[in-house]
């Protein structure tokens, strides 16, 4: 299966396990709880989709590489203690606790969540030494003498034999004791999890050309080449940083992170003509609606590669004002559940002597070990925290400008602050507004590009799989988006969608 259906296996499994009866004991016992077992290439987002998973479903997560341990750090150092038997001393050896094992009461202890996934990653992989203290795991959920706590979901990850020399084979006895779900490379998946992290547009229309570049794994006279999704992503990001810095991204750089001389090679001549693209195009200017003729003439008789690059640039410029529009969404909301709490406290018959500073300093701190805390449990994707941590800052920068104002009264800073909150509102619905009129200026360009064609098809299936695009549409909508996918027989689609507008539209009117 791919890597979504393996998602969606796991999450289902962690609901299983973690389901508890009317008595509050566990539905299926701990010792019945197969451990999980991932087997696939390397570098196909094993461990970023453990990441996905403890955050949806709520969960902790604590994560190991087991290569990196030794014997005694994953099952604890012996020492000497004294018991009684028969009335008898004798000295006996025990083991301090694994490392492992107090890596996951910590979490506990950090984050406050009594129930999580422990994954241990590359578990076929292991030295001699370590081997049997893996298959006890796996088997008993121990290391040494300490089990892992209840709630916590064991999940193992490994790499098949044709990868890694160093893989270790496991037994029957082993083999069912544990749910194995395989995965393979699918890069339309990879795809849709591209988009929501912002993969650089020159790595998804490259790989829209050339699927067959998105894994690859060969073995020459010269040992292994390959190009794998995690090699993408990370060569996306340092892409997207040499870009803001001026610094010219070349083939040697791109080799670093691909190690397959021919991908490298062939996606750095791309990248050049990427940016050649860009400027040829002006693709800023196709979004504000200042095309020219010339530049529809071009692209009409532009092959069809290029058609797909100039697509790719439009739909990453898009997206970047997409993700500019749910950032300034998800502050205004955040900031106004701060607000609103604010406000509960003022109006408090319990605190009608707390001076408003007081009560504002409370809110503003609760809230940063609230965000502290959903941190260190890693439930806050990347936009989600800097979204938290822009509206902590607005906080405080109202608390300190009520202060500076020389205001006394609580119904006067919360007058005042409402008139602060109403500036980023404004800010939420120009941004909002910005990314619509550039939604509508690229249907305009491709329509008279393209008319109905296949480019336009191409770049409607991309806005269904884009996450930021789908969640932007569904809560603010585009008639072009709908009346062109009614023409090109999408209307099952747009059902859904409208479904979900009615939904946002009822959602926001309650909370402004």
């Amino acid at each position: 299966m791919n890597i979504k259906q393996a998602k969606e296996e796991i999450k289902h499994a962690i609901a299983a396990y973690l389901a508890k009866d009317e008595y509050g004991q566990y539905c299926i016992p701990m010792t019945r709880q197969r451990p999980l077992l991932l087997m696939g290439a390397p570098g196909i987002g094993k461990t970023a989709v453990m990441e996905q998973v403890a955050r949806e479903c709520g969960v902790g997560l604590v994560a190991y590489s087991i290569t990196h341990h030794t014997r005694q750090s994953a099952i604890g150092l012996p020492f000497i203690s004294q018991k009684q038997y028969g009335g008898k001393t004798y000295a006996v050896t025990e083991y301090t606790m694994s490392e492992i094992i107090a890596a996951v009461y910590d979490k506990m202890e950090e984050t406050g969540l009594r129930e999580g996934i422990l994954f241990l990653d590359e578990i076929n992989c292991v030295s001699e030494t370590l081997a049997p203290a893996m298959l006890q795991f796996l088997q008993a959920k121990t290391f040494g003498s300490h089990k892992v706590p209840e709630g916590w979901v064991i999940v193992a990850a490994g790499n098949p034999p044709e990868y890694n020399k160093s893989v270790r084979e496991f037994d029957v006895v082993t083999l069912d004791r544990v749910k194995k779900i395989d995965v393979e490379p699918d890069f339309a998946v990879w795809k849709e999890y591209a988009w929501k992290q912002g993969i650089h547009g020159a790595v998804l229309s490259y790989l829209e050309i050339k699927k067959n570049h998105f894994y690859a794994m060969e073995t020459t006279v010269d040992g292994k080449r390959f190009a794998t999704a995690r090699g993408w992503e990370d060569l996306s990001n340092i892409l997207q940083v040499y870009e803001a810095l001026g610094i010219p991204a070349e083939e040697g750089l791109v080799y670093q992170y691909l190690q397959h001389r021919k991908i490298a090679k062939d996606f750095a001549n791309y990248l050049d003509l990427y940016e050649k693209y860009r400027t040829d195009y002006r693709i800023a200017d196709i979004l504000a609606g200042q095309y020219s003729k010339n530049t529809v003439e071009k692209l009409q008789e532009a092959p069809f590669d290029e058609r797909l690059s100039v697509m790719g640039l439009m739909l990453s410029r898009l997206t970047q004002d997409f993700m500019a529009a749910d950032a300034a969404d998800l502050r205004t909301v955040r900031l106004h559940g701060f607000l609103k709490e604010i406000k509960e406290r003022f109006d408090s018959p319990y605190c009608v002597q707390t001076p408003w500073e007081t009560l504002w300093d409370s809110v503003l701190e609760e809230q940063q070990a609230g965000y502290e805390r959903e941190r260190k449990a890693n439930l806050l994707d990347k936009q989600q925290g800097q979204a938290y941590v822009a509206a902590l800052q607005r906080l405080e920068a109202y608390g300190a400008g009520a202060r500076k104002e020389g205001l006394r009264e609580k119904e006067t800073v919360f007058a005042w602050v409402k008139t602060q909150f109403a500036e980023v509102v404004a800010e939420r619905e120009h941004t909002i507004a910005h990314a619509a009129q550039a939604l509508d200026h690229a249907f305009a360009f491709l329509e008279e590009t393209f008319g109905t064609g296949q480019e336009m098809v191409i770049f409607l299936t991309e806005l269904t799989a884009n996450y930021y695009s789908v969640k932007f549409i569904s809560e603010n909508g585009s008639e072009p988006y709908y009346r062109y996918n009614k023409e090109l027989l999408f209307e099952e689609k747009q059902k859904s969608i409208l479904e979900d507008i009615e939904q946002a539209k009822t959602e926001l009117d309650l909370l402004f």
